[in-house]
């Protein structure tokens, strides 16, 4: 079994004073985790975000990973989503849904 091994990534600054912040990854956490259905569900103080899998002709989804974030660095969060987003259709071209008004043809993230 091998050893994880910590690996650097690029600074991200965060919203505000400008501040270097270095992460660390670990290789397992580096290989990222596959959603394809996310729910998302907010309280007063808190946005909770849950990605999980869906497969074909299972009526089940399993949650592999739950977010918690402040109502602040949710909102943060779709400010750099989108802003990511629109740099990736401005190389790629425009992202398509599927057929949002038809849940057999669209993809599993709603809001």
């Amino acid at each position: 079994m091998s050893e994880d091994k910590p690996t650097e990534r690029k600074p991200v600054p965060p919203p505000g004073p400008a501040q270097n912040i270095q992460l660390t990854i670990d290789e397992s956490e580096a290989q990222g985790i596959y959603a394809n259905f996310a729910i998302i569900a907010h309280s007063n103080s808190e946005v909770i975000l849950d990605f999980a899998r869906n497969l074909p002709g299972l009526a089940k989804a399993k949650v592999h990973a739950r977010i918690i974030l402040t109502a602040a660095n949710a909102k943060a969060l779709h400010r750099a989503l989108g802003d990511n987003l629109a740099k990736f259709e401005a190389q790629y071209g425009p992202i398509n849904l599927g057929a949002p008004n038809d849940p057999e043809k669209s993809i599993g993230f709603r809001s």
